[in-house]
């Protein structure tokens, strides 16, 4: 049986976390037709959900996709519009890995038709659920802060040259939130001893750039780590270092603190 397609823990804070690219299921019938690369489903963002197991004690409500990205691709927009102009695309429903290598066996790849019906099945539900949330947290707190968490592997020469910095820190060229909520997470990652950058190379996907809304009370940050950062191996099966991801969760979870600082004091 397939599972519920997310999970959402209500908050009771204006903080919501969003984890679009943790989850690991395929369908069976989609599943069936990746081959061996596509079915390690080797882009995950792995094990985010215990790295953000300190925004529950905080009040903070996360919303978790349970399917895999290369299922649909949670963080583009449904019309799979350019994000990165000059940049290789990964897809609303991707084809290829990040490092190109075919997803689906030969002549297995879904079409159009499939592509809007996986948007309608999959993609549309985790969005209004968005849409909802938010909507309370404004409605209750007068502002509502979304925290979109992902990771990514250091090195992918295919997206990126050289090495990702640690903490990639995303807000859509300044426009997703608020100057002085930017700067407060900024200062955390500058005291906190990774290398960091302020909208580089991620600058914020879809959901950052269609929920921040700051003048509307919305504020949307992507905070986009590089997977070395708390894995052992960034190569199968992705193993935790207990001691790095304990360091990283101390920064995180300063991270968090300082958002909700800012919602009660600005």
């Amino acid at each position: 049986m397939d599972p519920a397609l997310f999970t959402l823990n209500p908050g009771t804070t204006p903080v919501l976390v969003t984890i679009p690219h943790a989850g690991r299921h395929v369908p069976r019938d989609i599943l069936d037709r990746f081959g061996s690369i596509g079915q390690a489903c080797v882009d995950t963002d792995w094990w985010m959900e215990a790295l953000y197991d300190g925004a529950a004690a905080r009040g903070i409500g996360v919303l978790r996709a349970t399917h895999s990205r290369y299922v649909v691709d949670l963080n583009r927009g449904a019309d799979d519009g350019v994000l990165y102009p000059g940049l290789p695309v990964t897809g609303l429903v991707p084809h290829l890995t990040f490092d190109g290598d075919p997803i689906y066996r030969d002549g297995e790849a879904p079409g159009p038709d499939e592509t809007a019906a996986r948007v309608a099945s999959y993609w549309r539900p985790y969005h209004d659920a968005i849409t909802q949330e938010l909507d309370r947290l404004r409605a209750q707190f007068g502002t509502a802060i979304l925290w979109d968490a992902h990771s990514i592997r250091s090195e992918i020469p295919r997206l990126f040259e050289g090495v990702l910095p640690d903490l990639n820190i995303g807000t859509h060229d300044g426009a997703s939130c608020a100057a002085s909520l930017a700067d407060a997470v900024r200062q955390v990652a500058a005291a906190s001893g990774y290398s960091h950058v302020y909208n580089g190379r991620f600058k914020g996907g879809y959901t950052t750039r269609h929920y921040g809304q700051p003048e509307r009370g919305i504020h949307a940050i992507q905070l986009e780590l590089a997977q070395t950062t708390y894995l052992a191996s960034e190569n199968a099966p992705w193993p935790v270092s207990p001691a790095k991801a304990d360091a990283l969760c101390t920064t995180i979870n300063a991270m968090l603190d300082r958002l909700l600082g800012w919602c009660y004091t600005s």
